[in-house]
């Protein structure tokens, strides 16, 4: 008979159970340790981009804020008015004019760009395909290249008094038309408006080309079977599926109409008067020229909240995208 001792070998059947959970215990901390090495890694990669916006970006931003609080020239030292310079610039008029100018741009610069970008690339996507569709995309996006310096130049001698477009229109018997565009403080904001038109309509063709060459093809001919015709394929197919598109190119162009500069800046420097002034060319006046550094910190200050009013709700639309 045996004893109950080696019958059953307790210390023996211990050992081999410490000896199989230390393995077990190594095996769930390993993805722990890469997975916290990873991300140590990761952020060691992304650091040097951070730093630098952090120093370029952030930075100024915060000194930019700070300024607006001071009374300051640039070169002394400056006094404390607290918001008293945001209460100048939304009481001001001249300050309050740039912001509305730069709304209205927003209607040029972005609005009308997109629609007549929707129409010219539907048109060019059922029409223009193979070499002449890549002409075509190349000789409208042509004016996105060119430096908005030189297109306010070019656009300048256009629109002038004795330009090109006064010379047609008095060649085709409508000389009563003819005027400085620039120059009238009824045309000029719509003039400088028309150039942006110029400038951004060839981006928003060939982007939202190119996502209509994303769209399923199977779905205009199930709208051609059931009798659709070319507007209601553009209404019911074309249009949602550019969602996204069409918000990246509102985005893009409300940014360059509120922020716009050079184009103002080089065709009518903020006049006549300050019929074409913009936040951007305020900015610039006031703490350069005028040396109210403070008073042109607070108005970049709205500027950027304005912009950020606009472009939150247009990046909202794009994550809304049905694709």
């Amino acid at each position: 008979m045996l004893e109950p001792s080696r019958a059953v070998p307790r210390p023996a059947a211990s050992t081999g159970t410490r000896r199989r959970e230390v393995p077990l215990a190594a095996s769930r901390l390993l993805p722990a340790l890469r997975f916290r090495q990873e991300v140590v890694v990761g952020w060691l990669f992304v650091l040097p981009a951070l730093l630098m916006y952090a120093i370029f970006v952030l930075w100024p931003l915060a000194l930019t804020i700070q300024y607006s609080l001071y009374r300051w020239d640039g070169v002394g030292l400056g006094t404390w008015v607290g918001y008293s310079n945001y209460v100048a610039v939304l009481t001001v008029p001249d300050l309050l004019e740039t912001i509305f100018n730069s709304l209205r741009l927003a209607v040029f610069f972005s609005l009308i760009p997109v629609s007549l970008g929707l129409v010219v690339a539907s048109v060019i996507h059922r029409v223009a395909t193979g070499a002449l569709g890549a002409t075509a995309r190349t000789v409208l996006f042509l004016p996105q290249v060119i430096p908005l310096v030189a297109a306010g130049i070019i656009w300048g001698w256009l629109l002038a008094l004795t330009g090109l477009v006064n010379e047609i229109l008095t060649a085709i018997g409508l000389h009563n038309l003819a005027r400085a565009w620039l120059g009238d403080f009824d045309t000029a904001l719509p003039a400088v408006g028309m150039i942006g038109v110029w400038v951004l309509s060839g981006f928003c063709t060939v982007l939202l080309l190119t996502g209509m060459s994303k769209i399923d093809p199977a779905l205009y001919e199930s709208a051609r079977l059931d009798g659709a015709g070319w507007f209601t394929e553009f209404k019911a197919i074309t249009v949602p599926m550019l969602r996204y598109e069409i918000a990246v190119c509102l985005t893009v162009t409300v940014i360059a109409a509120l922020a716009a500069f050079d184009i103002v800046y080089i065709s009518t420097g903020g006049g006549p008067g300050h019929a074409t002034a913009v936040p951007g060319l305020q900015i610039y006046i006031l703490a350069f020229v005028e040396r109210q550094v403070g008073l042109a910190s607070a108005l970049a200050v709205l500027l950027m909240l304005l912009v950020l009013a606009i472009v939150i709700p247009l990046q909202w639309l794009s994550r809304e995208s049905p694709r």
